[in-house]
């Protein structure tokens, strides 16, 4: 897997983006795009094998587009500079738990759980929370989690507690989160390393169990 080159088209992209530029290296980003989804395909052969819900899933069609939609944004830059793919059962994480990975120079990382849950879903995922933190801190204080995960990320959180929830409940930092997503950083170095693939997938496994959780509360 020649990541080398997707970096160095990547970072080539960030320094150039637009219209022009791209449609000049139109060949470069289709080498890079059928390089990223060689190894989708592969990395979710490695993952179905700890999670049998991502059986039967198309690795083409994980992959997101790189075009951005600059409809309601002020930055107008017509494309990403990174290339991500989402794994879940039925898709790309829409309203349910699962896995990314994201590649971009300096920035490159594995997710999981739940992107930004509609109202009804993050209501069931808080009480769950409320009613088995106990199940929810197993995992995520279990050796090997905490090894690579410092809890949920705090991008998407409230700075009151939600509505129907005391200001002294004992998970009042969890309940307060609006995306419940764990992350792992990778540098260049990694993502050019042979192993990348077994080492994101590793990654992966561990998440899992959070990702049962969150399946549980929702469904």
């Amino acid at each position: 897997m020649n990541f080398e080159f997707i970096l160095k088209f990547l970072k080539d992209l960030s320094k150039n983006n637009d219209r022009t530029w791209f449609e000049k290296n139109k060949p470069r980003y289709l080498e890079a795009k059928q390089g990223f989804e060689d190894f989708i395909t592969g990395l979710l052969k490695e993952m179905t094998k700890f999670d049998e819900g991502l059986a039967g899933l198309d690795p083409k069609k994980l992959p997101f587009r790189i075009y951005r939609d600059v409809r309601f944004s002020k930055d107008k830059s017509p494309y990403k500079v990174n290339m991500g793919a989402g794994f879940s059962p039925n898709g790309k994480l829409v309203q349910e738990p699962g896995y990314y990975i994201h590649i971009e120079p300096g920035k490159s990382f594995v997710a999981g759980g739940i992107y930004m849950p509609d109202a009804a879903n993050l209501a069931k995922v808080r009480q769950e929370i409320d009613y088995n933190a106990d199940k929810l801190m197993k995992v995520m204080n279990s050796k090997s989690f905490k090894k690579l995960f410092k809890g949920f990320d705090d991008f998407d959180k409230l700075k009151t507690m939600p509505k129907g929830y005391a200001k002294d409940h004992p998970h009042i930092e969890l309940l307060k989160h609006k995306s419940f997503i764990v992350s792992y950083n990778y540098s260049d170095k990694d993502v050019t390393d042979k192993k990348f693939m077994k080492t994101v997938a590793a990654h992966a496994k561990e998440i899992k169990p959070l990702n049962d959780f969150i399946r549980e509360a929702i469904a």
